[in-house]
């Protein structure tokens, strides 16, 4: 990594990063406790158990500027575990990301705001794409840690530098679409993808020993990732395992335990807190055991300010990342590669780009073999990877990263349009059958 980088970007002193960790990551757990009991809807447990984690990572090692959202060199951050969106909110009102106040987070889950159930991709900066169905998330930083790898081979690190980090949790891990996306993942080295799994042990059912019993660490040593195991309530413990995996050359999880719904005094550790909201007695018995006697959505001032100057953090590496861009000979290429137009590329740019295409400008670009174009009559794979199958996730990454394909951008429109009409001129029946459309409900153990 550019020595200038690392050193904006890690600029926050080790003081302040060690005065007390502890009460910055209490304010992810309040605004998330508090947003939920307010709407009476959403998931708490997993922010308030990931919280240590969170604070570690963004006031310690992601790079990125709270006033640039959209600043291509960037580290991404992708929340897989969707449903538990107010970790990603507080965050970004902590950090300071425009458009995300407290009354953006006092009317999470509500209709027309744009902290939804679910982060959705366009409603607020900082959320990097939309996540929700589990694993999706996975597989799509996936894709982007791909698009940052061939956005580097072709421009340079100077202008192409950053980390793709993701937090997913045991339903993510369970679902296919992440085998495979870890699969190729590791096949491929992408050094600069980091994934921390919040190793809770719970899911919406109980336990998840009643439906897995999967070593994750193995299965990802397996596949070719650098691992750790800590105590993801262990700020040290947390930052050390991020720096090593910084180093190494292969993708790495660090799995990460914790007690989902950290600080509820009777829920924490429990199912209870997964899904729903805590409850006034639970959360007054939690701001006592987290030493928070602050009200609802109220933060106290040097927390505040300690977040926000971590949301600062970046201007400087940024500004310098500006100058190197706009030295570069590479730099005007660089800018339009970014905002490329996909709707010429659709209309105008049809034999030009598959010319280019079959005079073999994979290899030119640097990519790795799973991207060359290969045989695929009848296959459906395309030129996304000889035997990678998630091609939504990870079409929808290079494009959410920016730059990539404009091959892919522009087959994504196209059948993201088809999708749509289908889906409207589909011939549907004038009335769903009185029993619906598999006859009435049974268990699933019930005799015929």
């Amino acid at each position: 990594m550019n020595d200038t980088i690392l050193t904006a970007a890690k600029e926050i002193s080790t003081a302040d990063a060690k005065s007390d960790p502890t009460r910055y990551a209490n304010a992810i757990r309040a605004l998330a406790m508090d947003a939920v009991e307010k709407a009476k809807s959403g998931h708490p447990g997993m922010p308030m158990g990931m919280a240590d984690v969170a604070t570690v990572l963004f006031q310690r090692f992601m790079k990125f500027d709270a006033a640039r959202p959209d600043w291509p060199d960037r580290d991404r951050f992708v929340l897989s575990a969707g449903h538990g969106s107010m970790l990603l909110y507080a965050l970004l009102y902590l950090l300071g990301y425009p458009g995300m106040g407290r009354k953006e987070l006092e009317n999470f889950r509500q209709l027309g705001s744009p902290t939804a159930g679910h982060p959705e991709y366009g409603h607020a900066a900082g959320i990097e794409t939309t996540t929700g169905p589990l694993g999706q998330g996975l597989a799509t930083a996936v894709g982007m840690a791909i698009a940052e790898r061939l956005s580097a081979a072709r421009f340079g690190d100077d202008l192409v530098d950053h980390f793709t980090y993701v937090i997913a949790g045991d339903g993510c891990l369970m679902e296919g679409v992440s085998h495979e996306a870890i699969d190729l993942a590791g096949h491929l080295k992408l050094s600069k993808l980091i994934l921390f799994w919040d190793d809770n042990s719970i899911s919406i059912d109980g336990p998840t020993s009643l439906a897995t019993s999967m070593d994750q660490i193995a299965r990802f040593a397996a596949a070719g990732w650098h691992v750790a195991h800590v105590d993801g309530h262990d700020p040290e413990a947390v930052a050390q395992a991020v720096a090593a995996a910084q180093a190494d050359p292969r993708p790495s999880l660090i799995g990460c335990r914790t007690l989902i719904g950290y600080g509820a005094p009777t829920k924490q550790g429990k199912e209870s807190c997964h899904g729903s909201p805590l409850g006034a007695a639970e959360i007054d018995g939690a701001r006592e055991a987290l030493s928070w006697p602050h009200a609802p959505f109220e933060l106290p001032d040097d927390v505040l300010e300690a977040w926000r100057a971590a949301g600062r953090r970046g201007a400087k590496a940024r500004e310098a990342w500006e100058a190197r861009c706009a030295a570069s000979p590479k730099g005007a290429a660089f800018d339009a590669f970014m905002k490329a137009d996909v709707a010429a590329e659709i209309v105008g740019n049809g034999a030009r780009r598959h010319q280019r295409r079959d005079a073999g400008d994979d290899r030119r670009l640097g990519r790795p073999d799973a991207f060359e174009l290969h045989h695929h009559q009848g296959h459906g794979r395309g030129r996304a990877g000889r035997f990678f199958r998630p091609l939504h996730p990870l079409r929808r990454a290079r494009i959410r990263h920016g730059g990539g394909d404009e091959w892919d951008r522009a087959t994504w429109r196209l059948r993201a349009l088809w999708r749509h009409l289908s889906g409207v001129l589909r011939l549907r029946p004038r009335r769903d059958p009185p029993l619906g459309a598999h006859g009435p409900a049974r268990h699933l153990c019930a005799h015929p």
